[in-house]
């Protein structure tokens, strides 16, 4: 029987329980797609993170229950995390090598920096597929290649919701963001992130590449580069954000909740 560490770690949050779970793997050398699958769908989390790698340089994949995914925020802390705290990789950056290209993780003080490519969007119509199942009236839409984002007129509609989009037949995004300015002090924008039917997952908690798109939105709506966001799941997540114009600072912190090990099959790889 093989032996393979795995980590769980809470990102975008200071207290165990909240913002988003994700596990990670560290792999000493590739292990099969469909291996990589049945692991995540194991965890049974919205994403689990394969990374390979040392002394500041390292791959990185990103797995949801349903499939693999070309882009995750809080899996990406979550790894950095376990870089610097597990495995015992001091370096002040990481690079990481990704489906989305490389990407950069800067650690200042207790936080970890997320420096991600921003999302290109296009103002659109909300699908009727979409459409019908919303209990408000959208204010705005954005596609993006992955998401699509609504605005609702307030964050009490946002935080009342209870959608299932995984159920559509048909559906050209990845998941749903809907989103409001907050009225509350502290927090300039708030969301929730609704999975449609490829990545199995009906609403996670803390999306970080969600934001790619949400920061540079609210940064022209508010006329703000950096802005304070909350994702309002049940968990709850906090992230601060930095437009700047082709990249997207992302910041938050993260929280151990378990060590152990996965036992493979003999053979598999």
């Amino acid at each position: 029987m093989k032996q393979l560490p795995i980590y769980q770690v809470d990102a975008f949050t200071q207290q165990l329980f909240g913002g988003n779970p994700a596990a990670i793997c560290p792999v000493e050398e590739d292990l099969s797609e469909e291996l990589m699958q049945s692991i995540a769908l194991e965890n049974n989390l919205s994403e689990t993170a394969f990374i390979r790698g040392a002394q500041g340089h390292y791959h990185i994949r990103w797995f949801t229950p349903g499939t693999e995914v070309s882009l995750c925020g809080h899996a990406t802390v979550a790894a950095s995390y376990i870089i610097r705290h597990e495995l015992g990789d001091r370096s002040e950056e990481l690079s990481f090598e990704s489906l989305s290209g490389v990407l950069k993780v800067r650690f200042i003080d207790d936080l970890i920096e997320l420096d991600f490519p921003a999302a290109s969007f296009t103002q659109e119509p909300v699908p009727e597929e979409v459409a019908k199942e919303l209990p408000f009236q959208p204010v705005d839409s954005r596609f993006n290649r992955d998401d699509l984002l609504i605005v609702a007129p307030d964050e009490q509609t946002v935080s009342q919701l209870d959608l299932d989009f995984t159920v559509l037949e048909n559906s050209r995004v990845r998941g749903v963001v809907i989103s409001a300015r907050s009225e509350r002090a502290g927090v300039d924008f708030v969301s929730r992130w609704f999975g449609g039917p490829e990545v199995a997952i009906k609403e996670d908690p803390v999306t970080g590449s969600a934001h790619t798109m949400l920061a540079p939105y609210w940064s022209e709506q508010l006329d703000k580069k950096v802005l304070t966001a909350e994702q309002i799941s049940q968990r709850k997540g906090y992230l601060e954000c930095e437009w700047q114009d082709s990249r997207v600072l992302i910041r938050g912190n993260a929280v151990l909740y378990m060590r152990g090990q996965i036992t493979l099959p003999g053979g598999s790889t």
